[in-house]
């Protein structure tokens, strides 16, 4: 088994890491291991902008397409799956290449989970009591006060992770982020973990720019299709993959809450701010060597060389 490095490409999303890891396949001969938690899913493909069909077809993209909508894919079974992929491929001389956005999936791979508490179904409870009493936001900032940090890296109209965390400083007495820096990945393989960086107002403009170009590739007949099917699913909230910032919005619109051009505008609107999220959690919580995305089809082509040689 080789014991070359494995390249990780990560960033916030409309970053420019999926077209980066492609090239990089390309020219190493190697596949690409999507760090993506929602293209695992099928029928999720302009709005989670998964790679294009030519891209999928020359370059093997393990995790993607792999699962029906609703079947369980916990980040741990990222982490487990994904060692043993990239440990298959090395076996057989093929470099593996990392790329994805998705925190949890990163962090598992990347850092191993620390033993954290399992849930206390007494202290879960009284937490959705408080919830449902006190709201989202008064939990959040008690989240905020004892572990910023952590806070940061969620989306505050997710109360699922905010439950969690909140029952792990409880029943631990330590903050979350605390215990994941205290965790050691045991797989034995190296990484060089390189993230893609631009101006905060130029990746914004590329994340409005992307909404409009998904908007336009079919983005809310995909939406309706899944709203039509999952109906049942969405309103008792049973499938967290549909809650995905791009196809809630427009599920609101479907239900009649939002017209067609506000729920666009929200699209964009939370995929920046997610893109915030991601930012703070991998300077936050990853060991990350940072390098300026590149914007031009040179300017890529040249950077997909030079990480070739780190890891050839």
């Amino acid at each position: 088994m080789t014991k070359k490095p494995v390249l990780v490409i990560l960033g916030p999303t409309a970053s420019g890491k999926s077209e980066l890891a492609f090239r990089v396949a390309n020219l190493t001969e190697g596949e690409i291991i999507s760090a993506d938690s929602r293209q695992i899913f099928r029928g999720m493909d302009i709005g989670t902008a998964k790679p294009s069909i030519g891209m999928l077809e020359s370059t093997r993209h393990h995790f993607i397409d792999e699962k029906e909508i609703g079947e369980p894919f916990s980040s741990g079974d990222f982490a487990v799956q994904a060692v043993e992929r990239i440990k298959a491929l090395h076996e057989r001389g093929i470099a593996a290449i990392v790329a994805g956005g998705s925190t949890l999936y990163l962090e598992g791979l990347l850092n191993g989970f620390s033993a954290l508490p399992p849930a206390n179904p007494e202290l879960r409870a009284r937490l959705m009591d408080e919830l449902e009493k006190k709201g989202a936001d008064a939990l959040y900032r008690r989240l905020e006060a004892i572990d910023p940090q952590q806070a940061q890296t969620l989306d505050p109209t997710k109360t699922q992770r905010l439950i969690r965390s909140l029952e792990i400083i409880e029943i631990s007495g330590m903050t979350v982020t605390s215990l994941q820096q205290s965790a050691v990945a045991p797989h034995g393989l190296e990484f060089i973990v390189v993230g893609m960086e631009m101006p905060r107002p130029l990746l914004y403009d590329r994340i409005n720019l992307r909404t409009s170009g998904m908007i336009e590739a079919g983005l809310t007949e995909e939406a309706r299709r899944l709203y039509d099917r999952y109906r049942k699913e969405l309103t008792d909230g049973s499938i967290n993959a549909l809650a995905t910032v791009g196809y809630r919005e427009l599920f609101e619109y479907f239900e009649g809450i939002t017209n067609l051009e506000t729920s666009i505008a929200l699209i964009s609107q939370h995929t920046r701010n997610y893109a915030k999220r991601q930012l703070t959690f991998f300077k936050n919580r990853l060991n990350v060597e940072w390098l300026d995305s590149p914007l031009s089809e040179s300017g890529i082509a040249e950077l997909a060389e030079q990480l070739c040689c780190r890891i050839s």
